[in-house]
């Protein structure tokens, strides 16, 4: 173990992985992934604080931001894509900003991530202001684009957060709300798409779920302001209706479809009662 380098950037338990089967690999992996929930459990508290502050303010109208390059930018950006369809939020509500912009999610833009100032002109162009929520994620916690986007939310008043898998580095130093999940090594070294990636996505998945349950957005267990663009969300939004109501699925889906939403439909049932 080198001590000058970060946890992500040690080297991991397995060697000459190039020489090893399909099998082992596998295996290998699935081993050095049991790391990733206990990990990901020990962030919790942090995460809870973090979730607890966002909804204060979001239900105050204010909207929360993940600023991220490379991996984390990328499940920044599918983490607030994911909102509007599950929760029925509008588009900007949750907006993921990625180094290097959108051409960055599908190839890397050489530069985009050392930039320190692009990551608050990115807020600015989306006018974000004191009500707002701005989280960092950078696994390796030193990404300029995320660090100074950062420095500059919080002096601007805006509530600062991060996740990171690292925990000495400046990004935990810069924002209010740290969350860090410390994975250790990669299985390949430094590849934090891996160990550093699934913890990530799992911190991600907990944030807004739990915020968008907070802001009404679930009833019972439903989603019931889901959007419903195509044929499966509409069969599951009718079984939605179906169990609320003790309707017949087919009158359920036909309420469903009159009004738009499981929510609507329910409350519409509920008054012709």
């Amino acid at each position: 173990m080198n001590p000058s380098l970060p946890p992500t950037e040690q080297s991991g338990p397995f060697d000459n992985l190039q020489n090893m089967s399909v099998e082992a690999l596998l295996q290998a992996m699935h081993e050095v992934d049991d790391a990733v929930q206990p990990a990901v459990e020990a962030a919790l508290p942090a995460l809870a604080e973090l979730t607890k502050a966002l909804v204060e303010r979001m239900q105050q109208g204010g909207r929360l931001f993940y600023l991220g390059a490379g991996t984390s930018g990328r499940l920044g950006v599918v983490d607030a894509s994911e909102c509007p369809p599950t929760f029925g939020v509008a588009p900007g509500v949750v907006v993921g900003l990625m180094a290097g912009g959108d051409n960055a999610i599908r190839a890397a833009v050489e530069g985009a991530e050392d930039d320190r100032l692009q990551g608050w002109k990115d807020l600015m162009a989306h006018q974000a202001g004191p009500l707002d929520t701005v989280v960092g994620i950078a696994a390796s916690g030193r990404t300029p684009y995320v660090l100074g986007a950062l420095e500059e939310a919080r002096a601007n008043g805006l509530l600062t957060g991060c996740i990171t898998c690292n925990p000495k580095s400046q990004v935990v130093a810069v924002c209010k709300h740290p969350v860090v999940a410390v994975t250790g090594a990669e299985f390949v070294t430094g590849s934090t798409r891996m160990k550093a990636g699934t913890a990530t996505k799992l911190l991600l998945n907990r944030l807004t779920t739990a915020a968008m349950i907070q802001l009404g957005h679930v009833q019972g267990n439903r989603m019931v302001d889901m959007q419903l663009s195509n044929e499966k969300l509409v069969q599951r939004g009718a079984r939605m209706v179906a169990e609320a109501t003790g309707l017949a699925m087919p009158h359920a889906q036909a309420l469903l479809l009159d009004q738009g939403s499981v929510r609507a439909a329910i409350d519409a049932h509920q008054k012709e009662k």
